[in-house]
């Protein structure tokens, strides 16, 4: 299957202990939907503070693959009620980081649609917070 242009739209927010955090933002990028399996990739931008950064969301039946590759490295697993752990790397240092995901709820086909995550980050068992995002893809 092609890659069709897409408009993303991606709402999400992020709440520790001592802030939250709303953000907000739309872009274009490449989605591709085969035999259940969805893939869309767009640019970060200076938004979102990963500017020069590439972002590929790989969903399937079991889980969401997110990589990123650029001024930030990283590749995080979700699934549902498992706890998956990745490294982070960004142009001051690495770290290993857990990811315990809450839900996944998707509903994307041929020509988009939409997918929510909800998920707790940790350092070293050190909650750093909850984070929640909601991505609509429509085609452009």
């Amino acid at each position: 299957m092609e890659d069709k242009d897409v408009i993303i739209s991606i709402k999400g927010s992020q709440t520790s202990e001592d802030d939250n955090d709303y953000y907000e933002f739309v872009t274009d990028g490449t989605y591709r939907f085969d035999d259940s399996v969805c893939e869309f990739t767009y640019m970060e931008s200076e938004l979102t503070g990963l500017e020069g950064t590439k972002t590929t969301f790989r969903i399937d039946d079991k889980q969401v693959r997110l990589t990123r590759e650029g001024s930030v490295n990283s590749q995080m697993i979700f699934e549902s009620g498992k706890k998956h752990y990745f490294l982070y790397e960004t142009p001051y240092g690495a770290a290993t980081l857990g990811i315990r995901t809450h839900k996944i709820k998707s509903g994307l086909n041929e020509h988009g649609g939409d997918i929510e995550l909800s998920y707790a980050v940790d350092v070293d068992s050190v909650m750093l917070g909850k984070n929640d995002f909601k991505i609509n893809i429509r085609e452009a």
